[in-house]
C-alpha cells in the first residue's frame, strides 16, 4: 500500500541499514530485542487509518456500555485481585490487515487487551526507523517525544517519587520483551523488579533499591497470571490476591475483563462474529472458525483448524471462543518481489479521570507464516517480525 513510500523504502533498503537499525536500538536500550525486528515498516493509507480509529471508537463505546457485572464474570475466581478499578489504564486492540469481498483492504478485529504492550520500545522503534530512513519523518506519528513521555509518566508514576514505583515482571531478564523494560526505565526513571524479589510486611510491599529496602507504592504490572501457573515451585512472599497498600497500573483484573471474553459481545462491520464454545450454534460450520482459549497470551493454544473431536474433548468450554476466520492479505512487498501479511496493534492509555483513552503509538507485526505472531515466523524470510506502521495519503 502507498506505492510511493514502499518504492522509496525498498530502493533505499540495504543489509547495512538493517544492521544500523538494530545497532541503534541496542545502543539506546543497552540490550538486543528478544524478538525479531522486521527490516521494514508497514505503510498504510490515511483512509485505512480512519477505518481503524472508527472501529476502535465503536468498540470502546460498546465496552463502556457493558454492565460492571458482565465484565466481572470474566475473572476466574482463583485469579481475582482486591481493590478493582472502574476502568483500565491501558487498552490495546489488534487488527488483521485483510481484503473484503469487494477487494478493498480493511481491518478485522483479532483481539483486545487491557494489558501494557511495548509502549516505550515502539516509540523508540519509530524514532529509529526515521533516523535510518529520514524520508519517513514526513509521515511519522505527530505526537512529540516529550508529550509521549509526559503521558506515560503521568499514568505510571503519577505524583509519586519514581523510587517508589516499579515495573513488576516475573524473571524479567528472561522475557523476550526485556528491551521494553530497559527503555521504560530510561523513560520514567523507575526500576524493573522480579516478583520473587518483592518483600511483604503486613500490607506494605518493598524492594531492594541500591541496598535500601524501599516501599513500593505504585506497580506498573507486566506479570501475566497464566505464566505464573506454568512456573513449577515458584516461591514468592507476595500473592496478587492479597490486599496490599499499592496502586496497580493497571489492575490485574482487567487482563481478564478486556480480553477475548468480549469478542462475542461486540458488533461491528470489522468485528468477525465470535461465539463462546458452549454457545456455538449448529447452524454455523466449524471449519469457518478459529478456536482460541480466552486468556492465553502471544498466540498460545490457538487452533486454526478445530474439529468436532477437538471441541467435544474440551471440558471447560466456557473458557474458549470460536472466532470466524479472516484472511490476512499479503500486500507488503519486499525487495525480492515477495509479499508479507501483517496486523497492527493500537496502543492506548486510559487516564483515570478521562472518559476515553488516548492513542499513543502503534505496533506492527509482519509474517509470511500461517499465524501473525513473531514466534511463528520462518527463520530465513525477510519483512517479518515486529514493525511499526506509518500512515500517509495514497
Amino acid at each position: 500500500m502507498i506505492p510511493k513510500y514502499r518504492k522509496q523504502f525498498n530502493q533505499e533498503f540495504s543489509g547495512e541499514k538493517y544492521k544500523q537499525l538494530k545497532d541503534i536500538l541496542k545502543q539506546k536500550s543497552g540490550i538486543e530485542p528478544g524478538f525479531r525486528t522486521s527490516e521494514s515498516p508497514i505503510f498504510l493509507t490515511k483512509e485505512f487509518e480512519g477505518k481503524l480509529l472508527d472501529t476502535s471508537e465503536s468498540i470502546i463505546t460498546q465496552i463502556k456500555a457493558l454492565p460492571s457485572e458482565t465484565l466481572q464474570k470474566a475473572i476466574p475466581e482463583n485469579c481475582r485481585v482486591p481493590n478493582d478499578t472502574n476502568q483500565p489504564h491501558f487498552f490495546t486492540i489488534d487488527f488483521g490487515i485483510c481484503k473484503s469481498e469487494k477487494g478493498e483492504i480493511e481491518p478485522q478485529l483479532i483481539e483486545l487487551q487491557a494489558f501494557p504492550s511495548l509502549y516505550a520500545f515502539q516509540k523508540t522503534f519509530e524514532d529509529t526507523f526515521c533516523e535510518v530512513y529520514p524520508f519517513l519523518a514526513d509521515i511519522r506519528n505527530t505526537m512529540p517525544q516529550s508529550t509521549f513521555q509526559e503521558h506515560l509518566k503521568e499514568l505510571i508514576v503519577g505524583n509519586e517519587n519514581p523510587e517508589h514505583v516499579i515495573l513488576l515482571e516475573i524473571f524479567p531478564e528472561r522475557q523476550k520483551t526485556a528491551i521494553d523494560f530497559a527503555l521504560t526505565e530510561k523513560l520514567l526513571g523507575i526500576k524493573t523488579v522480579c516478583l520473587t524479589k518483592v518483600k511483604k510486611e503486613g500490607k506494605k510491599l518493598y524492594y531492594e533499591n541500591n541496598g535500601q529496602l524501599t516501599e513500593i507504592k505504585r506497580i506498573y504490572n507486566r506479570v501475566i497470571f497464566d505464566e505464573l501457573d506454568r512456573i513449577p515451585d515458584l516461591v514468592t512472599e507476595f500473592d496478587f490476591r492479597q490486599e496490599v497498600d499499592v496502586k496497580w497500573i493497571t489492575h490485574p483484573n482487567w487482563f481478564f475483563k478486556i480480553s477475548k471474553f468480549l469478542l462475542p459481545l461486540l458488533q461491528h462491520q470489522f468485528v468477525p462474529k465470535s461465539y463462546f464454545l458452549h454457545e456455538f450454534p449448529e447452524t454455523e460450520n466449524l471449519e469457518d472458525f478459529v478456536l482460541k482459549p480466552l486468556f492465553s497470551f502471544a498466540g498460545s493454544g490457538v487452533n486454526l483448524n478445530p474439529t468436532k473431536e477437538i471441541t467435544d474433548a474440551i471440558e471447560d468450554k466456557e473458557n474458549y471462543i470460536l472466532q470466524r476466520k479472516v484472511t490476512y492479505e499479503p500486500i507488503f512487498e519486499d525487495i525480492n518481489g515477495e509479499f508479507s501479511k501483517a496486523e497492527i496493534r493500537l496502543l492506548y492509555i486510559w487516564k483515570e479521570n478521562d472518559e476515553r483513552p488516548i492513542l499513543l503509538e502503534n505496533l506492527g507485526r509482519m509474517t509470511k507464516a500461517a499465524m501473525v505472531n513473531v514466534d511463528f515466523n520462518k527463520k530465513d524470510a525477510i519483512w517479518i517480525g515486529s514493525s511499526n506502521a506509518f500512515f500517509a495519503e495514497s
